[in-house]
């Protein structure tokens, strides 16, 4: 990137202005159609199990919109109220299974630190080459394995179906026993139990509200429709939707940010506008497909100002569109090359496959199985 280049030479302002009434139907759009899914589905099986399938490709991509635009109102831009937004964002929470409020703030964390690796790993939690030379051989296995792009199936319901559960349960037991184990030291600390409780599963009190409300309306709904649809009906079909439509979302959020030459930087020196034009991509996608993930695509200009809804995030796009040329431009085909970066180069500041990494490390063993007293084999620049 040009050093010349700074973010108030970007068109932004006028691209931040949220839209009630373009947002509201943007929700009646989504969520009308989605529910209207779930008729057609019920409808479906009373004919044939083959007329479902068609549907629940269909419901998958409205339940990856609802993701998309709670994603919005995360970042309070959908609506112009914040209060709004939380009210629209907690319902598409629930649609989703996921508590809106507690995932924002982990994914406002994420915005603020983009192309800082040392600090933010992404969802995948990567390592960098020194700690993944570190383990075991079948440590590294099981690194590469539960980092495959099939692994996005199992995780994918995990991340949606179970996490915010076992998060609740889990706090509820950690609370529990911090309480026990307080009260016991001194009985007349109980005024004080809950400022001086520190949380682990979850940072503030809003969260913990938000958190507990999804689960009662989640578990609420799991139960009232499988006694409503049926249980084997409706959990067949509520989970095989639930996985892919979170897989699929979790992978367009992994590749706009791991590919090739990927800005990855340590803190000291790490630069805020690079992380946002040279370390999100832009993922062109065809019409249809931009539509069901509410512009998703255009995560470099989300990462310059996340304030900007996605209704209006194209036209912004093109109005500084020659301010972009750093940025990566990626296709649908693109979208399986990106699984292999899943190692940071510290060294390099650069994301790196695991291949790469092991034909690196060979070349350096080579060198010096060679000449084991040449220093210049040690220094030799990466392969990678």
């Amino acid at each position: 990137m040009k050093n010349a280049i700074k973010k108030s030479d970007f068109v932004l302002q006028p691209y931040m202005r949220s839209n009630n009434a373009r947002a509201t139907f943007q929700v009646l759009n989504t969520v009308l159609p989605y529910l209207f899914l779930w008729f057609l589905a019920v409808r479906a099986m009373e004919i044939s199990v083959f007329l479902l399938f068609p549907i629940m490709v269909l419901m998958v991509m409205f339940s990856g919109r609802c993701f998309s635009l709670m994603h919005d109102c995360g970042h309070y831009s959908l609506f112009r109220s914040k209060k709004v937004n939380r009210a629209v964002g907690f319902l598409f929470g629930v649609l989703n299974a996921i508590p809106q409020y507690p995932w924002s703030r982990g994914h406002a964390y994420h915005h603020k630190t983009n192309g800082d690796w040392e600090r933010y790993r992404g969802p995948s939690a990567l390592m960098s080459t020194q700690e993944f030379a570190q383990l075991s051989p079948s440590g590294q296995r099981n690194y590469e394995l539960l980092r495959h792009p099939l692994m996005l199936l199992p995780g994918g319901f995990f991340y949606l179906a179970i996490k915010p559960r076992l998060a609740l349960l889990l706090g509820i037991v950690d609370f529990t026993r911090y309480a026990f184990a307080s009260l016991k030291e001194d009985l007349g600390n109980a005024s004080q139990l809950f400022s001086a409780y520190k949380p682990k599963h979850w940072y503030t009190t809003a969260e913990f509200w938000d958190l507990l409300l999804n689960n009662i309306c989640v578990v609420g709904s799991w139960i009232a429709l499988s006694h409503w649809l049926g249980a084997g009906f409706f959990l067949t079909v509520y989970s095989i939707t639930l996985t892919f439509s979170a897989a699929i979302f979790i992978y367009v959020f992994f590749v706009q940010h791991n590919f090739e030459d990927s800005y990855a930087h340590k803190t000291e020196g790490w630069d805020y506008l690079k992380g946002a034009i040279e370390g999100s991509s832009y993922l062109e996608l065809p019409t249809l497909l931009k539509w069901f993930s509410a512009s998703i695509g255009f995560h470099n200009i989300h990462h310059l100002s996340e304030r900007i809804p996605n209704y209006n995030i194209e036209a912004c796009h093109q109005a500084n569109l020659h301010l972009l040329g750093d940025s990566k431009t990626l296709h649908l085909s693109d979208m399986p090359d990106c699984a292999k970066f899943i190692l940071w180069d510290s060294d390099a500041d650069r994301l790196v496959s695991i291949a790469s990494f092991r034909r690196a490390a060979q070349l350096k063993a080579d060198a010096l199985a060679v000449d084991p007293a040449e220093p210049r084999a040690i220094a030799e620049p990466s392969a990678y």
